[in-house]
C-alpha cells in the first residue's frame, strides 16, 4: 500500500521539478520525454544490468541490482573492493573481502557472471580492470547456484575495443604512495582489425598499520575477433600483491569498543607478509543467431597461490596489575594456499511474441570445479613472557618489534590437506510481458560434490524464483519477487556418526518495492522492503553423543530472519550537480534455535557486524567552463557487535575529490577520511580486536588521454 501511495504522489513532484531550466516547456507537453544532457547528468546512471542473465532495463526487472559504474569508481579514486562497499545500501565490511549483506555474512564473488575468485581467502579484489560492479541483492540460487542469501557481487571486467584510445596515469600520495598505470585500446591498424586492450597497473605504498606495506602489479590484456556470425573475446590477467606485515587482524578494544592501542598498532613483525600471485584466462563467445535467438558461452580458468607468514594475537593480559589489558601473546603461522578454479557457463535467450504477449525464455547451464591445496606448518604459540625460539609477546601501549626472529623458530614440517568442490547446474527462466505487467518465473537444478582429505559428500538441490513488475508509468515501476538460495553444509559436518548427512542451509526472500526514472531520467531510485529467512542451520546437538558412537552429534535446527528497508537514488539536481545516496535499515535476529548452542557469528539473538542503520552519499558539482569538479561523500554505520559481544561503535566518515580537466589532461586530488576520524570499520573477536578504519590519506593522480 505504501508503495502505491508513493507512486500516486510522484506525479506532482515530477511536474514541479520539470519546470526547472529551458526544457520545462517540452517536459510540460510530454512529462516522460528523455532530454539529452551534458556529461554531469546521468554520470553515475545504470541503463542496463546483466547480472540477471537477461539484459534488462532497471525498471523492467523484478531483481534489485545496484550498479557502481566506471565513472563512480574513477571519481572516488577506488583501488579495491573495500573502497566501494560504502556506496551499497545494506552492505558493510565484515573482514577482508567479506561483507555483511542484509544481515548475513557474504563472501560470494563472480566475474563476468562466472563463479571463481582468484583472490583466494584473505586478499581483496582490485579494480584496475573492472568496468563496473553489480551487486545482486537477496537470494540468487536460481540464477547462480549455491550462495549466501544476502546477495552476490558480480565484477564486470573491461573488454577490448575497436576504436583507438589510450590513458596513462601517475600517482603520488601520503604513506609514500607512488605508482602509475597505462591502458591502450584499439591499437591494431585496419578497419577490420580485431578489437584489443592492454593495461598495466603498479602501485606501492605503506599502509597505516606499523610494519605494513602494499605493492600491487596488474597485467591485463584482451582481444576480440569475429568468427563469422559470432564474436570471440579472449582475456588474460595477472595479479601480484606483495603485502608486508599485512596479514592483519584488528586492534584490541575494551567491551565498550574503545581501542586499547593506537589504531596503527600491528601484531605482525616487519618480516611477516601476505603475498598473492594469480593468473586468469577467460574466453567468451557471443552469437546472435537470429533476431529472436542469441547464444553466449564463457570459460574462465584461474590459478592462485597465496603465501603468508604472520604473528596471530592469541590472548591478552594485564601485565602490570592496573586493571587494563596491555599485553598480547602471539602465535606464528606459516601457510600456503594453492587454488585452481575452472568455471563454464552458457546461455540461450529466445524471444517471440504471441499475440499481445511479449515473450523471452532463458535456458542455461554452468559448471565449476575448484581444487584447494593447503600446505601449512603447525602453528607455534608463544607465552606472556619472552622465551628463546618462541614468538615474543607484544605490548599494546609500547610495542617493540624485532625481539623475535621467525628464522630461529623450531617449526615442524608442513602438513598438506586438500579440498575439491564441484558444482553443475541447469536452469530455465520465462519472462512474459502483457501490457504494463512483466512476469518472470524460473527453476534451477544443481548437483554438487565436496571432497576433503578426510571425507566426501554429494547431493542435489532445486531452487526457484518468481517476480512481477507493474509499469505504473513509463518512469515508475512497482516490483515484487520471491526467490530461494542454498548453501551446502561443510563436508566436515557430513559425518554419519555426527548425524549426517545434512541437507543444505536454505534461504528464502519476499521483497517488494518501487523503482523510478523521473524527470526525464534525472532521478533514478529504488525503494525496497524485504524479509529473508535462513533455515536449516547446523548447531551442536545439546544432547551430545546421541548414539554413543564416540562423536558428538549435530542438528540442523537454527533459523534466522532478516527484515529491512532500503533506498538508493541517483539524481541530477541541476545540469552540473549530481547526487547519489543510500539508506538501509536491517533487523536480523535468530528466530529458531535449540537454546543450548550458538549459531556461527551470533551474539545473543543478533549477529556480529550487522548494523541496524547505514547511510551514505556522494555528490559532485562541476564548474563546466573551468573544467573543475568538486565531490564530497559521507558514510554512516550504526552501532554493531563483534563476534565476542564487544561493542563496535558507530561512525561517520567523509571523503572528498577535486577533479580538474583541461584538454587531454586531468587530475584527481583525493582525500579519504577527511576529518581523520578514529573508528572501527568492523569487529571480530576479543583477542584480535576490531579492524580499524584507515586514518586520513591524500593522493594526487595525473592522467593523459589520447
Amino acid at each position: 500500500m505504501a508503495a502505491l501511495i508513493s507512486v500516486a504522489g510522484l506525479g506532482g513532484w515530477d511536474r514541479a521539478w520539470a519546470s526547472e531550466g529551458p526544457a520545462a516547456a517540452a517536459e510540460a507537453d510530454d512529462p516522460f520525454l528523455v532530454i539529452v544532457t551534458a556529461r554531469a547528468r546521468q554520470l553515475y546512471r545504470a541503463n542496463e544490468t546483466t547480472s540477471g542473465k537477461l539484459a534488462t532495463a532497471p525498471l523492467d526487472s523484478s531483481l534489485n541490482i545496484q550498479v557502481l559504474n566506471a565513472e563512480l569508481i574513477r571519481d572516488q579514486g577506488a583501488r579495491d573492493a573495500q573502497d566501494l562497499y560504502r556506496n551499497i545500501a545494506g552492505v558493510s565490511l565484515f573482514s577482508y573481502a567479506g561483507v555483511t549483506a542484509r544481515g548475513f555474512r557474504q563472501e560470494e564473488i563472480f566475474f563476468d557472471g562466472l563463479r571463481g575468485d582468484p583472490y583466494v581467502a584473505f586478499s581483496v579484489p582490485q579494480l584496475f580492470n573492472v568496468e563496473r560492479l553489480e551487486f545482486l541483492k537477496g537470494p540468487a540460487g536460481m540464477l547462480y547456484g549455491p550462495g549466501a542469501p544476502g546477495g552476490l557481487f558480480n565484477y564486470i571486467t573491461k573488454t577490448p575495443k575497436e576504436a583507438f584510445s589510450a590513458r596513462a596515469t601517475a600517482v603520488v600520495g601520503t604513506e609514500a604512495r607512488h605508482g602509475g598505470s597505462v591502458e591502450v585500446e584499439g591499437f591494431l591498424p585496419g578497419d577490420k582489425a580485431p578489437a584489443t586492450r592492454v593495461g598495466v597497473f603498479y602501485e606501492d605504498r605503506n599502509t597505516p598499520r606499523r610494519n605494513s606495506g602494499s605493492e600491487v602489479l596488474i597485467l591485463d590484456g584482451g582481444i576480440r575477433t569475429d568468427l563469422g556470425p559470432a564474436a570471440l573475446t579472449l582475456q588474460a590477467s595477472r595479479y601480484e600483491q606483495n603485502t608486508q606485515g599485512n596479514r592483519l587482524r584488528g586492534v584490541p578494544t575494551d567491551n565498550l569498543g574503545h581501542f586499547l592501542a593506537d589504531r596503527r598498532w600491528n601484531h605482525n613483525e616487519k618480516s611477516d607478509f601476505l603475498d598473492l600471485t594469480a593468473d586468469v584466462l577467460q574466453a567468451r563467445v557471443e552469437w546472435p543467431v537470429s533476431e529472436s535467438l542469441t547464444l553466449d558461452a564463457g570459460l574462465r580458468y584461474s590459478e592462485s597461490l597465496e603465501r603468508q607468514q604472520y604473528h596471530e594475537p592469541r590472548g591478552l593480559t594485564d601485565s602490570n596489575g592496573d586493571g587494563v589489558l596491555d599485553l598480547s601473546r602471539r602465535e606464528f603461522r606459516d601457510q600456503e594456499r594453492d587454488l585452481d578454479q575452472l568455471s563454464f557457463g552458457a546461455n540461450a535467450v529466445w524471444s517471440r511474441d504471441f499475440g499481445m504477449v511479449r515473450n523471452r525464455v532463458l535456458v542455461g547451464v554452468d559448471a565449476y570445479r575448484s581444487e584447494l591445496i593447503n600446505n601449512n606448518r603447525p602453528s607455534l604459540l608463544g607465552g606472556f613472557t619472552a622465551v628463546a625460539s618462541l614468538p615474543a609477546p607484544l605490548s599494546l601501549t609500547n610495542p617493540v618489534y624485532g625481539l623475535t626472529d621467525p628464522k630461529a623458530y623450531n617449526l615442524k614440517a608442513r602438513v598438506r590437506t586438500s579440498a575439491i568442490q564441484e558444482r553443475s547446474g541447469a536452469y530455465v527462466l520465462e519472462e512474459a510481458t502483457v501490457g504494463p505487467f512483466i512476469a518472470t518465473a524460473g527453476v534451477r537444478f544443481d548437483l554438487y560434490e565436496d571432497e576433503s582429505s578426510a571425507s566426501a559428500f554429494e547431493d542435489e538441490k532445486a531452487t526457484w524464483r518468481a517476480g512481477l513488475v507493474w509499469r505504473a508509468r513509463p518512469d515508475v515501476s512497482v516490483y515484487g519477487q520471491w526467490a530461494q538460495s542454498y548453501e551446502p553444509q561443510s563436508v566436515s559436518s557430513q559425518d554419519p556418526l555426527a548425524g549426517g548427512p545434512f541437507a543444505p542451509t536454505e534461504g528464502e526472500i519476499l521483497e517488494g518495492g518501487v523503482k523510478t526514472e523521473l524527470l526525464g531520467g534525472r532521478l533514478q531510485s529504488t525503494m525496497a522492503v524485504y524479509r529473508i529467512v535462513r533455515s536449516n542451520m547446523l548447531q551442536s546437538d545439546p544432547r551430545g553423543d546421541v548414539d554413543g558412537d564416540g562423536v558428538d552429534d549435530l542438528v540442523a535446527f537454527g533459523e534466522v530472519t532478516s527484515k529491512g528497508a532500503e533506498i538508493d537514488l541517483a539524481a541530477d539536481l541541476t545540469n552540473n550537480w549530481v547526487l547519489t545516496g543510500s539508506y538501509a535499515y536491517n533487523d536480523t535476529r535468530i528466530t529458531k534455535t535449540n537454546s543450548a548452542t550458538v549459531i556461527t557469528n551470533s551474539v545473543g539473538d543478533r549477529f556480529a557486524n550487522a548494523p541496524k542503520h547505514k547511510a551514505g552519499f556522494w555528490t559532485r558539482y562541476q564548474f563546466s567552463k573551468l573544467g573543475l569538479a568538486l565531490a564530497l561523500g559521507g558514510d554512516y554505520v550504526d552501532v554493531r557487535t563483534s563476534i565476542s559481544g564487544q561493542k563496535v561503535r558507530p561512525y561517520t566518515v567523509f571523503d572528498a575529490s577535486v577533479i580538474y580537466k583541461i584538454g587531454p589532461w586531468s587530475t584527481l586530488l583525493r582525500v579519504d577520511n577527511l576529518l581523520d576520524e578514529t573508528y572501527a570499520a568492523s569487529g571480530f573477536i576479543d583477542r584480535t580486536g576490531h579492524f580499524p578504519g584507515e586514518p586520513r590519506s591524500v593522493f594526487l593522480e595525473i592522467s593523459r588521454e589520447w
